[in-house]
């Protein structure tokens, strides 16, 4: 019989133990011997903040990142197939989000590998209950262009969506690019139209802000310097 992966949130800023996460989460995750991370670095120290019943440096790590695109991974099942259970950690959130573990659960589902999502802090369903904006109908976008004017263009044609459904957009950006697509925001979209800005969740410097353009564009800046952050936008 095969093993179960397990996909284990991770904090959303620096870990301390057991931060944000369920003690049925942490109870999960103690024991297990076999992870596949997205940085082993920041996985082990994640790992000993939570602790393990085993030492960390008998722990099996594999890592699985942006530089495993194109390449064959199926091995990272063989410890599953031989009945071991497997954690699944990204850097930061939920794994299989905007996150490359995404193709190990795809593979695992292909072959009928048990799936288990633990409890933990989703940054995007966070921004969305902390925002006011349409919580009933919702799409994440990921990660939009990153220069122009792929990146405004991508904005208007989530704007017209946004409207035509009355649908909350969701998308995120590399924290040190967060001001060039909050200008961006400010540049390309109606007035009328509602932004949110959420920052730092769950951290002590954490800010949720839903404004209108227009009334951003009256407001300071938010402070949004490599802080991880989540945009949303309904237009109306």
């Amino acid at each position: 019989m095969s093993g179960t992966l397990y996909l284990i949130p991770v904090p959303l800023g620096p870990v301390a133990p057991g931060q944000h996460l369920h003690p049925d989460t942490l109870a999960l995750i103690r024991p297990l011997t076999h992870f596949v991370v997205e940085q082993a670095k920041t996985a082990r120290a994640f790992l000993k903040a939570v602790g393990t019943d085993t030492p960390l440096q008998a722990l099996h790590l594999e890592e699985l990142n942006e530089h495993s695109r194109g390449k064959r991974i199926d091995h990272l099942l063989d410890p599953l197939r031989a009945g071991h259970d497997v954690g699944l950690l990204s850097e930061a959130g939920c794994p299989a989000v905007a996150d490359p573990g995404a193709d190990l659960v795809a593979l695992a589902q292909q072959e009928n590998i048990r799936v288990a999502p633990l409890v933990g802090p989703s940054s995007l369903l966070l921004a969305l209950m902390g925002s006011g904006l349409n919580g009933q109908r919702f799409a994440f976008q990921g990660y939009l262009p990153a220069k122009e004017p792929e990146r405004s263009k991508s904005l208007r044609d989530l704007e017209s969506e946004s409207r035509k459904k009355h649908q909350t957009q969701l998308f995120i950006e590399t924290p040190y690019r967060n001001h060039a697509l909050f200008e961006a925001l400010l540049q390309t979209c109606q007035p009328s139209t509602r932004l949110c800005v959420a920052t730092d969740l769950t951290l002590p410097g954490e800010q949720i802000h839903t404004r209108n353009i227009a009334q951003w564009k009256k407001t300071p800046p938010p402070d949004l310097d490599r802080r991880p952050t989540v945009f949303l936008l309904l237009a109306s």
